[in-house]
């Protein structure tokens, strides 16, 4: 159902760094690169998740973003290539019955303060 999903960054290096550590283990990787800079992450050949230079807005807004993950495994390994990254970490990974009975997922703060999620739908 989602196509793509751009977010603002304040400094697009360290968030760049931030998601290069954290969706290497989920399956995404770079894709494309342009000045800006502009990063656009994803499975080849498209990206579908861009970061970019904060250029509009005044203050924060926290955003959600949740990411595919292939197996409960790579959700783990997710949580601590963040912690890793300096993430802060929201929820350890856990079943989220109150979503659905085989929701798995894992939330940290990203760089600039947005929530992060990597959730596996699939049953242990």
């Amino acid at each position: 159902m989602l196509d793509h999903l751009a977010i603002q960054c304040a400094d697009v290096d360290r968030s760049a760094a931030f998601y290069d550590a954290v969706l290497s283990t989920v399956g995404g990787k770079r894709i494309l690169e342009y000045d800006g800079p502009t990063i656009g992450y994803g499975v080849p050949p498209m990206p579908d998740f861009w970061l970019g230079p904060k250029l509009t807005g005044e203050g924060f807004q926290e955003s959600h973003i949740a990411f595919s993950a292939p197996d409960r495994a790579a959700v783990d390994r997710f949580l601590q290539a963040a912690v890793e990254a300096g993430a802060e970490v929201l929820h350890e990974p856990r079943v989220w019955p109150e979503y659905h009975p085989n929701y798995y997922g894992a939330f940290v703060r990203d760089p600039d303060g947005n929530n992060v999620e990597a959730v596996c739908h699939a049953p242990e």
